[in-house]
């Protein structure tokens, strides 16, 4: 669980992000032959430089990707630590060109709320090595890059460059002092700049397992600093740093967490892991590769390690592994307390097959599984083009926007109407009958698909924010492919009924039982409006909800009123019912919305409002802080505060003097919330956290929260004795 916080929070938020992307490519093509056009966002700019207009005489290109950035912004460094990831170019499409390779200048440390990451601000040339297939042939250089860029929020983007570079006689461009300046801020061995690495240790250290670096300088060190990398799993804390009288000697301390992770043949220990240094002192550096040795060093002794093995730094998640994790989140979505609302339709398209034939039922649940994969991608068509346009992204937040609300609440309101039997409406037989599902076709099931899809999106479930993260953090591609993914998840119990079609057909034909059965369904989904319109009144107002609900039971008594056998049927009920849509659409705008969300809970007198740039100082003041991101609108956040928050015991824990309990409330939209949650990969809620002395950077919970697994999480963030303090 520790790596899971430190590192997880690392590898998660590298990949999920705490802000919206998009893609930039390169404009109108650049004068300067040597350089591609500038890829221009509202924070960047970057491009491809070459140190000559001319692929020149030999197989060596000597190029560069050159990052400028506004005030405050930054890149990352190729290990990027708690938090980002690096740029990533990806070359295809080049042709003539083979062996490219990115070097990376020294960095800067970064520390934010108790993160530590490194990278660079203002501008940074990232040298880049590569040759030509065939050196008197020119060269046709293609480069796409992914970066993220960082402020009081991160911005992953992606720009196509492109370079062309004609045969001819190497000759020095305008780029090329540029290029050699940042290569030399390529670290080395640190002969250049009088520096060495001389020793590796692993020790203890107030109960914590430290690396002990020894260093010395031929001129006195100024402000060292070091960068670990090579163990994955591993996260390492900022340096503590000793000199020697004359300061050219440094015993440099660097804190690891996440031993409790590894799990090969060395075990639990640093003792003979392998580590590559990277030693900076202003603008000398030097960079080593060092196995750490059991024991500890004195300030003024000498000792050298010759091992120059390094294992490999562990990148992100494969797309396959996200796209297992799409699936699985998916088909445990279904489980979740989000689609309590959903089960009547999903009974109905089971029973309602009770005695037919197989293939009506393999082609009822094909199509209903097709409306659920088709609303997943149109979803992920809504959220990528909500991103290029710059607005906030996440899993359910149209369950924020009142017009949706009040749409839901329509179409729940009609079919709960169509199950009581108040109309029946026959649509062409190539759409079929979306309200009653009878066999004649298909729309019926696949409309039933949709619908349901949209009714269990307000919520989250394991391993789909991880995926939902990574996706929201890509390509336009890869929200789609995740989606897609997502999609095939959440409709495979529909394509298991549609292989075995026994499941369905074996249950009693539909008869006067089924009649009853369709109005206690609908009585279900008419509690389903109900909830909607709850939810109705923490976006717009106690007042916004009431009209809307009104509207409701008068569209309700107009479908009954106009079907019965006086009445008017359909030419009176649709003109009806459009003009109570229409009006209870501009419900919102007439009314007010509420100032806060704010609700009268039992648990009103621990909570108080979410301050995330309080955390730190409450933390360091020897506080615990448990945060909960909740909404309205999230079911399964509502049981976690019933069932789980308000337990005796967390209750006892959470109203203790030393522990400040926050509530985020994100049933409205709100940035620093969203960017709250992109911070730790999250892009859907529940979000639960608990930070204390001993986890300042948090430990997160799962989705479902049970009483033991918040008792945990509150024993490795703080001191225990804390809590049993007395109130």
């Amino acid at each position: 669980m520790q790596i899971l916080n430190k590192l997880g929070l690392t590898r998660l938020l590298s990949a999920a992000i705490l802000g919206l992307g998009a893609i930039s490519t390169a404009g109108t093509a650049s004068a300067d032959s040597a350089a591609s056009a500038w890829a221009k966002t509202d924070h960047t700019q970057v491009r491809l430089v070459s140190a000559s207009a001319t692929t020149g005489d030999g197989p060596a290109l000597r190029l560069g990707m050159q990052f400028k950035l506004q005030p405050g912004w930054k890149v990352y460094w190729r290990s990027p630590g708690d938090a980002g990831f690096p740029p990533h170019i990806d070359w295809k499409g080049s042709s003539n060109l083979t062996n490219t390779k990115t070097e990376w200048p020294a960095p800067k440390r970064f520390s934010v709320l108790g993160l530590e990451t490194l990278g660079y601000k203002d501008e940074v040339i990232l040298p880049l090595s590569a040759k030509t297939v065939t050196p008197s042939q020119g060269a046709s250089l293609k480069a796409r890059v992914r970066y993220l860029t960082c402020n009081d929020i991160c911005i992953p983007y992606e720009a196509k460059l492109s370079l062309e570079l004609p045969p001819g006689p190497m000759t020095p461009s305008a780029h090329a002092h540029s290029i050699d300046r940042y290569s030399a801020r390529v670290p080395g061995d640190g002969a250049a700049h009088g520096l060495a690495i001389t020793d590796l240790r692993s020790v203890e250290k107030a109960g914590k397992s430290v690396l002990r670096l020894v260093a010395s300088a031929e001129g006195a060190f100024t402000a060292p600093d070091a960068f670990m990398e090579g163990v994955p799993g591993l996260a390492y804390g900022k340096p503590n740093i000793n000199l020697s009288d004359d300061g050219r000697r440094a015993i440099i301390d660097i804190a690891v967490d996440g031993l409790d992770g590894l799990d090969d043949a060395k075990g639990q220990t640093l003792d003979d892991r392998t580590f590559t240094v990277t030693l900076i002192d202003g603008k000398r550096t030097a960079e080593q590769q060092l196995t750490a040795k059991p024991g500890d060093v004195a300030l003024d002794s000498g000792a050298s390690n010759a091992d120059q093995t390094a294992h490999p730094a562990t990148g992100p998640p494969s797309l396959w592994t996200i796209l297992l994790f799409a699936i699985l989140g998916g088909l445990i979505l279904n489980l979740m307390p989000c689609v309590l609302p959903v089960l009547s339709l999903k009974l109905l398209s089971l029973v309602q097959h009770g005695g037919g034939e197989p293939a009506d039922v393999r082609m009822g649940f094909l199509a209903s599984a097709a409306g659920i994969i088709t609303a997943c991608l149109a979803l992920a068509g809504v959220l990528a083009a909500m991103k290029a346009a710059g607005s906030v992204v996440g899993w359910g937040i149209q369950f924020q926007q009142p017009w949706f609300l009040i749409g839901l609440i329509t179409l729940v309101t009609v079919f709960a109407c169509n199950l009581w039997g108040f109309f029946e409406v026959r649509l062409p037989a190539f759409i079929g009958n979306a309200g009653t599902g009878h066999a004649e076709g298909v729309g019926g099931h696949f409309l039933q698909g949709v619908f349901a899809t949209l009714l269990a999106t307000p919520c989250s479930a394991p391993f789909l924010g991880t995926a939902i993260g990574f996706a929201l953090a890509g390509a336009t591609a890869d929200i789609f492919m995740v989606f897609a993914a997502l999609g095939v998840g959440l409709a495979l119990p529909y394509l298991a009924v549609a292989t075995v079609p026994g499941l369905a057909t074996r249950l009693p034909k539909p008869g006067t039982w089924m009649v009853k059965l369709r109005v206690v369904l609908g009585f279900a989904l008419a509690a389903t409006a109900i909830w909607l319109l709850t939810v109705l009144a923490g976006t717009s107002g106690a007042d916004a909800a009431l009209v809307t609900g009104a509207l409701m039971g008068a569209a309700a008594m107009v479908l009954f009123v106009a079907h019965r056998p006086t009445g008017r049927g359909l030419k009176a009920s649709a003109p009806a019912l459009a003009g109570t849509f229409i009006l209870a659409l501009m419900v919102p705008s007439w009314l007010p919305a509420p100032a806060t969300n704010s609700k009268t809970t039992a648990l009103d007198g621990i909570w108080q409002p979410f301050n995330e740039a309080a955390i730190p100082k409450l933390v360091a003041e020897g506080k615990t802080v448990y945060v909960d991101v909740t909404a309205d609108w999230c079911l399964t956040c509502l049981v976690n505060k019933g069932v789980v928050l308000s337990d005796t015991r967390v209750q006892e824990i959470l109203a203790d003097k030393n522990v400040v309990a926050m509530i985020a409330d994100w049933t409205k939209p709100n940035e620093a919330i969203s960017r709250y949650l992109a911070r730790y990969g999250r892009y859907g809620i529940p979000f639960n956290i608990v930070y204390g002395p001993k986890m300042p950077d948090g430990v997160v919970l799962p989705e479902l929260l049970r009483p033991g697994l918040v008792l945990d999480a509150f024993g490795q963030a703080a001191d225990i004795k804390i809590l049993t303090t007395s109130r």
